[in-house]
């Protein structure tokens, strides 16, 4: 589709008459069926997290984190009350609903309302969240609370180039690859090229059916494994879309 052009005959943008911003998010917990995201509170949630990080079998999982690993429960609750008290990123913790206890942590971040973009970021889940229908589920409770209730235009995710874990991440949860920021980042006194993904608005109600499928009980067989892949579901849920235009 051409552009439309000003009186200079200059490409121009579409318009946006009504648009009069996003809201911020608040703190206030998002629940789903296997799990809840609440703001990030230290005494309810530190020697949770920091069992079920001292889980994993090494500190691989630090490795593209600005933080960590944390060697005693003390520094631990050291580093969450730091970030317990940001506004900006605001810290959520991800609670399994079938054990009550928190299992990682995640975060809205860059908080841009007048442009209506957000992103995700400080993704840190433990050995007990990954790969399990909680994590997707808490991936889609902040996807659903950032364009239905608080009016986003743009959901972004970012992550070091080389972390390819974080960057299939992206691609299953349905975000497009937009390319790299060189130089973006000194962290760990190392460079770091970040990989930049979003999804925007217009892709949300084609992502949202896929979730719901894809969570659904009759999407799992009886050892718990999946159906059908998430990443199948919004591809087909995308074609189908495009051809209803």
């Amino acid at each position: 589709m051409e552009p439309r052009r000003n009186a200079f005959e200059q490409p121009i943008g579409a318009p946006l008459p009504d648009w009069n911003g996003a809201r911020p998010p608040a703190r206030a917990p998002v629940a789903g069926r296997y799990c809840r995201i609440e703001p990030v509170n230290v005494e309810a949630h530190a020697a949770d997290l920091f069992d079920a990080y001292r889980s994993a079998a090494d500190a691989r999982d630090w490795t593209y984190l600005a933080t960590g690993p944390f060697e005693t429960v003390d520094a631990y609750r050291e580093h969450l009350t730091r970030i317990a008290a940001s506004a900006d990123p605001l810290h959520y913790a991800v609670i399994d609903a079938a054990s009550g206890k928190a299992v990682g942590t995640l975060a809205l971040m860059r908080i841009d309302p007048a442009n209506g973009v957000i992103e995700v970021g400080h993704v840190t889940y433990s050995p007990r969240l990954k790969r399990t229908r909680v994590a997707t589920e808490a991936m889609f409770l902040l996807m659903q609370y950032v364009f239905d209730e608080l009016g986003y235009r743009r959901f972004e995710w970012k992550c070091d180039s080389l972390n390819e874990p974080s960057r299939a991440a992206a691609l299953r949860y349905g975000f497009t690859f937009e390319g790299i920021f060189r130089q973006a980042i000194v962290y760990r006194q190392r460079n770091r090229d970040t990989a930049w993904f979003s999804v925007i608005d217009r892709e949300w109600p084609a992502l949202r059916p896929s979730y719901t499928r894809w969570l659904d009980n009759t999407n799992f067989d009886a050892e718990g494994r999946q159906i059908e892949r998430l990443a199948d579901l919004i591809e087909r849920q995308k074609a189908a879309s495009n051809d209803a235009r």
